[in-house]
């Protein structure tokens, strides 16, 4: 069944939408949405992680990522966010997006149960820094000649309220298609693989694009488990998203 699934992968992805370029001259940021694995020194011992991180400092490593880029790593919840350089290449667990210092992980405010991230690299070449400077000068022309008097400011301790918060949940996006068949027929086999059909959802994005993914999920345990299995039979790109 393994093999049979992974031939069929190969004739699906040559349907998927998103097709990589290998030209340098189109090289595409990285980016992505996930979590994160907090750094453990036993998790070196163990050889789970390849390389330490220096847990005093605010720190992190990819497995992809090359060294000194620059990354933005944001904690969507309360949109805090860092900008530093990848110090290390580090392999970890595919399922993780990024490996970081535990001080990183506190002065983001993340949830040390549910590490959710949004890691972008930052990429600046000379015309988009002028750019932005240009935009930065002309936006500030604009708020100088805004009246003071004119800008209302709303009296926010007046109107908290006890809201409790809800649990996150989250969803594995495993790809991209063409062909709505091509999906159903990958979703039955994927089923036969201890992999309940019904954690499997589609989206028409537009005319001959739907996105297939799983979930949603609110424990992390469960979603690691799917995400293994999606994992271990080809899915080796796999991202996740945060649920509405």
């Amino acid at each position: 069944m393994k093999y049979k699934i992974i031939f069929l992968l190969i004739f699906f992805t040559s349907c998927s939408v998103e097709k990589f370029n290998n030209q340098n001259s189109n090289f595409i940021p990285y980016s992505s949405k996930g979590f994160a694995l907090i750094y453990d020194e036993n998790d070196y011992k163990n050889k789970t992680i390849s390389r330490r991180l220096n847990e005093e400092k605010l720190e992190i490593g990819h497995n992809k990522i090359k060294k000194n880029s620059n990354v933005v790593i944001t904690n969507p919840e309360n949109n805090k966010s860092v900008t530093l350089k990848v110090l290390k290449k580090v392999k970890y667990p595919n399922f993780f997006k990024v490996i970081m210092t535990k001080k990183l992980s506190e002065k983001l405010e993340l949830n040390p149960d549910m590490p959710f991230v949004d890691i972008q690299q930052r990429v600046e070449n000379k015309s988009f820094v002028a750019k932005k400077a240009v935009t930065f000068f002309e936006e500030k022309k604009v708020l100088t000649k805004v009246p003071v008097d004119k800008i209302k400011i709303d009296n926010i301790s007046k109107k908290k309220t006890n809201v409790k918060k809800k649990d996150k949940k989250y969803s594995i996006i495993i790809g991209d298609f063409y062909s709505k068949e091509s999906i159903d027929a990958l979703i039955g086999l994927l089923a036969n693989e201890n992999i309940k059909k019904e954690v499997f959802k589609v989206k028409k994005l537009k005319k001959n694009k739907y996105q297939l993914t799983s979930g949603p999920y609110s424990s992390i345990n469960t979603l690691k488990n799917d995400y293994f299995k999606l994992n271990k039979y080809g899915f080796n790109n796999l991202d996740l998203k945060q649920n509405d």
